[in-house]
């Protein structure tokens, strides 16, 4: 056999000190699965197998993006949300594990097996909509992005995932409602403060700004949100935002004065206030 051979596993092994952290191992092999049009388990089953040089530069040109810091979503295109695997651009936030709270919660405070209308304000990809979607098959879905390349991505993911009860519209927040009214309102909107300095690292860097940072203390799009959702909500609805760590207090007391009840702030895994919500007892004005 020549000694130039290429192999996956020599790939492998000289890549592996190229990335940095614990996830470094899995990283390379996604890139190079990504690389060679193969999912993993191929790359256990060939590992000895020759590749061809082209596959070779392929492979390190996308090793080279992620170890400039490029997410690894935006390289390989997709990232999996509630066992979906949806494509991501860099017109849209990545999906994360810790977002799967908001969808649990918006599963507790749905009626499961009836017909019930569902708003996703700034949807991005459509991870939380899809996800609910899936869940809750007799929902009506309404999905919303101020941005028509987000909406893009949204769409794509519902027609390839064959998710036929979610509809599209463009518009910030509930402004794009119309004058529909729903049994719950969800969103993951920005909740950065401007000049937070976690916004110039990691994967941070490289997604739409729009998407993470709102205003000095981060809380502006939260404001809107919280304002103008109890005219969309029907009596009785349930409004729930994901947010950050410190922010669970503030959340509560916006709700308060928009007329909700029933507020409550809960945990991700990490121990982190992650999502706040509240119900609208009565009519909205």
């Amino acid at each position: 056999m020549s000694t130039n051979v290429i192999t996956a596993r020599d790939l492998l092994a000289a890549a592996a000190g190229n990335l940095g952290g614990d996830e470094a191992s899995r990283e390379v092999e996604l890139l190079l699965s990504h690389a060679l049009g193969r999912d993993r388990a191929w790359l256990y089953a060939h590992a000895d197998d020759a590749l061809a040089a082209a596959d070779a530069v392929r492979f390190h040109s996308l090793l080279m993006r992620r170890a400039a810091g490029e997410p690894l979503a935006y390289i390989i295109g997709h990232r999996e949300f509630w066992s979906l695997e949806l494509s991501v651009t860099p017109a849209v936030l990545i999906p994360r594990p810790e977002t799967e709270l908001l969808v649990e919660l918006a599963l507790r405070k749905t009626p499961q097996g009836t017909e019930v209308d569902i708003a996703d304000l700034g949807t991005g990809s459509g991870a939380i909509a899809l996800a609910l979607a899936c869940e809750c098959p007799r929902a009506r879905m309404l999905a919303t992005d101020a941005s028509a390349a987000a909406l893009m991505v949204a769409r794509g993911n519902a027609e390839r995932l064959g998710v036929g009860n979610v509809e599209f519209a463009k518009g910030d927040w509930c402004a794009a409602l119309g004058s529909a009214k729903f049994d719950l309102i969800v969103s993951n909107p920005p909740y950065i403060a401007d000049a937070d300095a976690h916004l110039h690292q990691g994967d941070l860097r490289f997604e739409p700004r729009g998407a993470l940072a709102s205003g000095a203390d981060g809380f502006d799009a939260i404001r809107v949100i919280v304002r103008d959702a109890p005219a969309h909500l029907k009596p009785g609805g349930w409004l729930l935002f994901e947010h950050g760590y410190e922010q669970g207090v503030a959340a509560r007391v916006l709700l308060e004065k928009s007329g909700f009840v029933g507020m409550f702030t809960e945990l991700d895994l990490e121990g982190r206030e992650r999502v706040s919500g509240g119900s609208l007892r009565h009519h909205a004005k």
